[in-house]
């Protein structure tokens, strides 16, 4: 904990001074941000980092393993479904990026063999989520090793969680409109390059050549 308190002590004296001006702009005028991210909670996946993007730009969600959970009509609390709500419909983000990763714990966790206990129900709920990639590529990769089949499942559950956006009424509708784009991600923690999941071609390409989609 002393490493944190130093480095908000190192902000508050040195670093804030230099964004003073646009902290000042961001209080008057609120936020536009550029971009919904969606990433993981991965302690070594840090959004404003690997984008370079300043504060205001990016509206983050992070939970783990980047998953989105299907819109239900329900009164119950759902803060990834609030958060998606509130950047597409109230700050109108014209982009939504969902950012997988390498090494991700989450799609990890799906292959290992995880009793269910008091202290986990909620992990074990949200890792659900991932099963369907997990799945489908047991079927389309059965002579795969761990490895190759983790890595594949990795990309894979950004496709579906594409798919997931889609049944909220606020994107759906504003996607329909192009007012608002998709774009799934995924970053190697190891290199730092971010391969992009091109409709065109159905399959990840360096996110470098994705500017024509």
């Amino acid at each position: 904990m002393k490493e944190v308190i130093e480095g908000y002590q190192e902000f508050k004296d040195v670093e804030i001074k230099n964004y003073k001006e646009l902290f000042q702009d961001l209080v008057e005028h609120g936020q536009k941000p550029k971009a919904l991210f969606i990433g993981c909670s991965d302690s070594r996946v840090v959004p404003t980092l690997i984008t370079n993007t300043l504060p205001g730009e990016l509206f983050v969600i992070r939970n783990i393993g980047n998953f989105v959970a299907p819109f239900k009509p329900d009164s119950e609390f759902h803060a990834t479904a609030a958060a998606i709500e509130y950047a597409t419909d109230v700050l109108e983000v014209e982009n939504v990026i969902v950012c997988g990763h390498s090494d991700c714990g989450a799609i990890g966790a799906l292959f290992k063999d995880i009793k269910k206990s008091e202290t986990n129900i909620h992990t074990i709920k949200w890792l659900s989520l991932g099963e369907p990639a997990k799945e489908y590529v047991l079927e389309h990769m059965p002579d795969g090793t761990l490895s190759d089949i983790r890595h594949y499942t990795e990309k894979v559950s950004v496709v579906l969680q594409l798919k997931n956006l889609l049944t909220y009424p606020s994107v759906k509708k504003r996607v329909e409109e192009k007012k608002l784009f998709l774009h799934g991600w995924h970053y190697n923690l190891a290199s730092g390059k971010i391969l992009y999941y091109s409709k065109k071609e159905g399959m990840f390409i360096p996110l470098e050549k994705a500017e024509d989609e």
